[in-house]
């Protein structure tokens, strides 16, 4: 089975808030773009992956990503992140009939594309499943196959909210680099350590990382 990776990103100006402490104001948007630019490019090169699709209204991430390969669909219903994810579904489906979707964070820059090619096998099996994140309280991907509804729940606690609607959870050992996000300097320097993709190993080299 090959899958439509569904990425959503918010305004570059609002992203990554939590990155504070380690990123100055002027930095975070770039930040955040290169974070997005290389789990798009991963992503692109995984063989179980047909196309991502980028849901944003940032007009900067969306010629970025676009150019990378990247198919953009415009945040319409701007209600937030699980309704972006909803009508990004919506819209993939109306490209073919019936595509296996996944929902896949746009902050995991060191993705590597054969370990989302493990996680899409794996999730391949159920009807609807999801791999949380390092800290084992969010989620990273969640994946629904032909004629299933995404049902996207990311959020406060979207591990146990996905597991209430009825999601598998997918229990893999040596997928770290689709499980690590980015939020915190913390998470950044976990990273950092698996090793980033060119475009966030730049950005991040601008920045003083005590541990880096």
């Amino acid at each position: 089975m090959r899958w439509t990776v569904v990425v959503p990103l918010k305004s570059l100006a609002r992203a990554k808030s939590r990155l504070a402490d380690t990123a100055a104001d002027g930095l975070r948007p770039g930040l955040a773009l290169a974070f997005a630019q290389d789990t798009v490019t991963a992503a692109l090169a995984c063989a179980a992956v047909r196309d991502v699709a980028v849901v944003t209204g940032d007009a900067l991430a969306g010629e970025e990503l676009a150019a990378l390969g990247a198919r953009i669909i415009a945040d319409e219903p701007g209600g937030g992140l699980n309704a972006a994810l909803a009508h990004a579904a919506a819209v993939v489906r109306s490209w073919r009939t019936d595509p296996a979707v996944a929902a896949l964070n746009a902050d995991l820059p060191a993705l590597r594309p054969t370990e989302l090619s493990r996680v899409l096998d794996a999730a391949a099996e159920f009807p609807r499943a999801f791999l949380p994140d390092a800290a084992a309280i969010g989620t990273t991907l969640l994946a629904a196959g032909r004629a299933r509804e995404l049902l996207p729940a990311f959020g406060a606690d979207s591990r146990a909210r996905h597991h209430a609607s009825g999601a598998v959870e997918l229990r893999l050992d040596a997928v770290d680099s689709v499980r690590q996000d980015v939020d915190t300097g913390d998470d950044l320097r976990a990273a950092l350590a698996l090793g980033v993709g060119p475009r966030t190993a730049a950005a991040a080299a601008r920045l003083l990382i005590p541990g880096q």
